[in-house]
């Protein structure tokens, strides 16, 4: 049996309304220099909806989830997503669930959009950093100007149309020494569902962002200004961790949290940054270019493309699977020895650009503040653990109310 895999759609590519100063994405433009259109053909819409449910359907799955990004996948309009819907009804097969999941800024978002996503069920993923002054200090618009207010005001329009929400906050040297701050408002804003993305970008001898460690990438690549230190990183999550398991786990998802406490249960990960090896998430390009990752959308990670290959034999070549496996098997000494690897594995290929303490290359940029972190918290998530096992909720009813 083919075994599942996902694909993270940008049929927008990197196009965007707002200019957010450490988006990594928007520069793929340069891989399409003779592209004045960045928009999903139709044929090219309708080959991955039939490849995707296929290859899915292959694999033994009843439910097969689409993700859609950008870039802004808003820009497209509501009658893309209508077209996309159709396209899955035609081509899934009887008794098969197709779900849909869109990252959004939030800023197109009006009472028409609310009320077409709330009907078709998708779920909608939308970023907010924080109160306003955190979230407009990196996140603006072509012209300079602020975007919290246009993004309030789609989460708001989401929430009352019952749209299923997560906020993902990206965490960046603007908001990482605020960690309560920052908690305290997202938890105020009706959303039961948060996603903290921790920033990471080099920038090369060119001025362009880098996200490939060496080899792939330039060794005398530069962390940005923006890139979140690891120490404060590690510091964020505890801070936010007391807070929400005094009082909020069971009311407050957190993914980071969550992930964690299923690892700590000795369950697989559940998200691929602390897998054991990844290539199972790969991205489609608005003209069916097929990449290893999202975050490995260059040239040497291009797979094929959708209209000539199929998409099930591109994610399951033997290509993808050393891509995958690379992880586990370029992983440092001293990660190997660790005993918090269960819970990181490495992290994302993407951040190991910093040496062990004997000077072996491969180390993750976040380490310290990983490790903080499972020190702080390690024991309660054993605690939690151990209690969803016997059957019982991860917290007493009465602690932390």
């Amino acid at each position: 049996m083919a075994h599942p895999f996902s694909v993270i759609a940008k049929p927008i590519g990197p196009r965007c309304n707002i200019d957010c100063r450490y988006c990594y994405y928007l520069e793929k433009e340069r891989l399409y220099p003779d592209t004045g259109r960045f928009r999903m053909a139709d044929a090219v819409l309708s080959r991955f909806v039939a490849d995707h449910l296929a290859a899915q359907e292959a694999a033994g799955l009843a439910e097969v989830v689409f993700l859609w990004q950008g870039g802004e996948p808003t820009i497209l309009g509501i009658d893309f997503f209508r077209r996309v819907l159709e396209l899955q009804a035609a081509a899934k097969a009887p008794g098969t669930v197709v779900r849909n999941a869109l990252q959004t800024n939030g800023t197109l978002i009006d009472a028409e959009w609310a009320a077409f996503l709330a009907a078709s069920g998708f779920l909608v993923g939308l970023s907010l950093d924080g109160p306003r002054a955190i979230h407009d200090r990196y996140r603006r618009d072509r012209a300079g100007r602020p975007t919290f207010e246009a993004a309030r005001r789609g989460l708001d329009l989401l929430l009352a149309a019952g749209v299923e929400t997560n906020i993902l906050t990206a965490v960046h040297r603007g908001n990482v020494l605020r960690p309560r701050e920052v908690y305290e408002f997202l938890t105020g804003l009706g959303c039961a569902f948060l996603q903290f993305i921790p920033i990471v970008e080099r920038r090369g001898r060119d001025g362009g962002l880098c996200e490939l460690p060496p080899p792939a990438g330039p060794a005398d690549a530069e962390v940005t200004e923006w890139s979140v230190a690891p120490l404060a990183w590690g510091r964020f999550l505890c801070e936010i961790f007391d807070l929400w398991h005094r009082r909020d786990t069971g009311r407050i998802s957190v993914q980071f949290f969550d992930v964690q406490l299923g690892l700590w249960a000795g369950g697989p990960a559940g998200l691929c940054v602390f897998a054991e090896d990844c290539g199972g998430c790969l991205a489609l390009e608005h003209n069916g270019d097929l990449y290893a990752c999202d975050h490995y959308v260059y040239p040497a990670f291009r797979l094929g493309n959708i209209m000539s290959e199929p998409l099930a034999a591109m994610a399951a070549s033997p290509v993808q699977a050393a891509f995958g496996t690379a992880k586990s098997a370029t992983l440092p000494a001293q990660c190997r020895g660790c005993r918090f690897r269960f819970a990181c594995n490495g992290g994302c290929p993407k951040h190991r650009f910093a040496r062990t303490a004997d000077g072996e290359a491969g180390l993750n940029y976040l380490c310290e503040g990983f490790r903080k972190f499972f020190r702080h918290a390690g024991p309660r998530l054993s605690l939690m653990a151990g209690r969803l096992a016997a059957g019982l909720p991860p917290r007493p009813a009465a602690a932390g109310r």
